[in-house]
């Protein structure tokens, strides 16, 4: 065979050894908060750890009104960590819900080795904690971008009251293989997180809403989503819309006030 292929071949079993032993680095990216850090906000909010297995705390914010009319779990993106998402619950909880935002396993000061099956695993003792405190009928899930699987999954074993799903995709390897077309992603990929196989067993409504000018994970991903659960599933479309800028749109926020607002 030609030089060329060996070649080749070469650069891609050295970029598929990287992809598969920095995958961590390039799908998360962090904030970590030195234990002691200290929240601070307007809103009154109390701060949780969950021990959900041995030697990992899940670290969450809880921003609470005195009569809520039910509580927001939400999910955030791969980056930053709840002291930055944080600013999103004024979304919520001024329409009187509570909002509950936590953080991955190695983000803010969660503590834990990461793995899927495990990261699920936390979410899944966070949702059934908060089940002590607020009937079950009560709670929305909300993720958002590499929440959504998260949120996904959580819905489809439980029942919430709604799932939202803000700027989803329709599973993980699709969102990589847009980056890594010339790699065997499935082979390689330690997170698959696949919405599109949990969908179909989630029982509650849920929402999607996606800006059709997003870059990072296309509108057509909810488009695909939303035909895994048709009759339960209302996809809204927020024209000119970009991965991280939604809440800059007025439809974003009548969305959010239409669904919360009963």
């Amino acid at each position: 065979m030609p030089i060329v292929f060996w070649y080749i071949a070469g650069v891609v079993a050295i970029l598929t050894l990287l992809a598969f032993l920095l995958q961590d680095k390039f799908i998360f990216r962090p904030e970590v908060l030195a234990a002691n850090f200290e929240f601070k906000y307007e809103a009154p909010f109390k701060e949780y750890f969950f021990d959900s297995a041995p030697g990992v705390r899940i670290n969450a914010l809880h921003f609470y009104r005195e009569q809520p009319k039910g509580l927001i779990l939400y999910f955030h993106g791969n980056t930053r960590s709840i002291k930055g998402w944080a600013r999103y619950a004024k979304d919520f909880y001024r329409y009187n819900y509570d909002v509950v935002l936590v953080d991955y396993r190695g983000f803010g000061k969660s503590t834990g080795k990461r793995n899927e099956k495990e990261m699920l695993g936390d979410m899944q003792y966070v949702y059934e904690r908060l089940k002590e405190k607020y009937p079950e009928d009560h709670l929305i899930i909300y993720g958002r971008s590499l929440g959504s699987g998260f949120a996904t999954k959580l819905a489809s074993d439980n029942n919430p009251r709604y799932l939202i799903l803000d700027a989803p995709y329709f599973n993980f390897k699709k969102v990589i293989e847009r980056f890594l077309p010339i790699l065997p992603v499935r082979l390689v990929l330690r997170y698959h997180l696949r919405s599109d196989q949990w969908l179909p067993n989630v029982r509650c409504h849920t929402y999607i809403i996606h800006g059709t000018k997003d870059r990072l994970i296309p509108f057509r991903h909810s488009v695909a989503l939303q035909q895994k659960n048709p009759n339960k599933t209302t996809l809204i479309r927020i024209e000119g819309g970009g991965h991280n800028n939604l809440p800059s749109f007025d439809e974003y926020h009548n969305f959010i006030r239409d669904i919360l607002k009963y």
